[in-house]
């Protein structure tokens, strides 16, 4: 598979000497993926992201994103990457939804008139075109995250890089959000690394999903592979999904059932199970 982001032992230290330390498993992300960590607060996910997009620079250890040096070569990796920050309110700048999502096409030096196209196609692809003309600050939390996820979007980025995207989004939204973000990886092949706490939709968006622990890289695998991995979810101060956990459960006491990736394959799974008792 064709390996965009590679860190391997990396090792930061923060001005106040806090000491941020991610061995183990070395995390890598092949092209089309949508990778998920999973950490608990001050695990190090957020050090992590940095240095993948450039902010920060490793101690020891190595960082790669698309065989370049995130930090050194920033100017060429900027256009390359989309980016979703935790607190969207930071993020959202322009004065109008339609300037907020034109301000990368702008700074990039897009033509106006291609701009102008390319912003009003992302704002209908994420259902937000009746909203160019309105102030970013008077819109629901839903609707600003679909606003920042259009701007990150409007360049097309290779890698879409996304800090607690469901973060205070009402369930109708995180719906809404999961459903973008499979369209975008379907359609265009790319490249998505998420970070979230809402571990209860991490089967439904998640190909690869990486567990850290105190700094170390403790779980790698798919959905199944690693909520199958109760021990190393617990130890790292995470809950299994309830669905999963039940599922786990009712396995353990010899059905055979497999962890579900949502309600309808759960639903599935129970009827065939029960015309199996008949």
């Amino acid at each position: 598979m064709n390996k965009v982001v590679h860190v391997n032992c990396l090792k930061h230290v923060y001005p106040d000497h806090t000491e941020v330390d991610l061995c183990g498993l070395d995390f890598v992300v092949n092209k089309g993926e949508k990778v998920v960590i999973l950490a608990s607060n001050g695990a190090g996910k957020t050090t992590l992201l940095n240095h993948i997009l450039g902010f920060l620079t490793p101690l020891e250890g190595t960082v790669e994103v698309l065989g370049m040096s995130p930090k050194k070569d920033f100017s060429k990796l900027r256009k390359k990457l989309g980016v979703v920050f935790q607190n969207v309110d930071e993020q959202i700048i322009g004065p109008r939804v339609y300037d907020d999502i034109g301000f990368t096409l702008k700074n990039n030096g897009v033509d106006k008139e291609k701009a102008d196209q390319l912003i009003r196609d992302v704002a209908k692809a994420f259902g937000i075109d009746g909203l160019l003309q309105k102030i970013p600050h008077y819109l629901s939390g839903g609707q600003k995250k679909k606003v920042a996820l259009a701007g990150a979007m409007a360049m097309n980025p290779e890698i879409l890089i996304l800090d607690e995207p469901f973060e205070s989004l009402d369930p109708k939204s995180k719906t809404e959000m999961v459903k973008y973000l499979n369209d975008i990886n379907e359609k265009n092949n790319t490249t998505m690394i998420i970070t979230t706490h809402d571990i209860n939709l991490v089967p439904e968006i998640a190909d690869v999903i990486y567990v850290i622990d105190q700094g170390h890289v403790v779980a790698k695998g798919d959905y199944r592979e690693v909520f199958n991995n109760i021990e190393a979810i617990i130890k790292a101060d995470l809950e299994v999904p309830i669905l999963i956990e039940l599922f786990l459960n009712l396995k353990a006491k010899g059905y055979n059932l497999q962890s579900p990736k949502n309600i309808l394959d759960a639903e599935d799974q129970l009827l065939n199970l029960l015309k199996e008792i008949k």
